[in-house]
């Protein structure tokens, strides 16, 4: 990952709620985890929601077989980093499409945890492990629109008219992964030790993958060249955030 090397720690201590958007299972596990873990640790509620069960993921077996199974490891992994709000979608996966009702589901959720902070994945074309997954890239445009589809009362009116799902101001729009970064955010210890862990427990999806044994390594290598951006003293760990402001 290329960042700057003068880049401040973000700062959380005004957060109350967060909530986490992916495509599938696992996707939030290749280092979000690890400031999840950091976040719950500190009292903060975190919320995941999933876009589809993941279910075309492996392909010496059957979707059907392969949703349940792919649910069960994100519980798992959830568990690990504090999270008991998880929400998976039947959206399809591997087709998976930034249209109306992608945007009108993404709001409802934002609707119903009214968070201050949404995280989301990259939605380049490019990104620095090589060319972005479909799904990443529609889950990403489609939860941008979605954070300003559910401040805005005259979009999706019955979210509000028949569910009584007010409006909701997200302040910031979080992207881990993403260049460039504007934020770091330090997952030292703990929280990047419960982050390997999460990702550890797709351990059906990452032997499919043949990725399993390569966990720690990748995320404590990525984590600790991250961390040397920090424009102070103290990271030994940290991921690269980029923060948009969005009220």
């Amino acid at each position: 990952m290329s960042l700057d090397t003068t880049l401040p720690l973000y700062d959380d201590s005004r957060l109350s709620r967060v909530l986490c958007v992916a495509a599938h299972p696992d996707d939030l596990e290749y280092g979000t985890s690890a400031a999840v873990a950091r976040w719950t640790a500190r009292g903060l509620h975190v919320s995941y929601l999933l876009l589809t069960a993941g279910e075309a993921g492996m392909r010496s077996r059957d979707p059907e077989e392969v949703g349940p199974l792919r649910a069960a490891e994100q519980r798992r992994a959830c568990a690990l980093v504090g999270v008991d709000d998880l929400l998976i979608l039947d959206l399809p996966d591997g087709t998976l499409q930034a249209d109306m009702e992608t945007r009108r589901r993404i709001a409802r959720r934002i609707r119903e945890v009214r968070p201050e902070l949404v995280v989301t994945q990259p939605w380049d074309l490019h990104v620095p492990w090589g060319l972005n997954h479909a799904d990443h890239r529609a889950a990403g445009i489609a939860t941008i629109d979605a954070v300003r589809d559910a401040d805005n009362p005259w979009v999706f009116r019955d979210l509000m008219e028949q569910e009584n799902l007010e409006p909701w101001a997200v302040s910031e729009l979080m992207v881990i992964g993403a260049e460039p970064a504007t934020h770091l955010i330090d997952v030292g210890g703990a929280p990047l030790e419960q982050g390997i862990a999460s990702l550890e427990a797709h351990e059906e999806y990452l032997a499919e993958l043949g990725d399993a044994g390569d966990v720690r390594g990748m995320l404590e290598s990525a984590t600790a060249e991250a961390a040397a951006a920090s424009d102070v003293a103290g990271p030994t760990h940290a991921l690269g955030a980029t923060v948009h402001r969005m009220a």
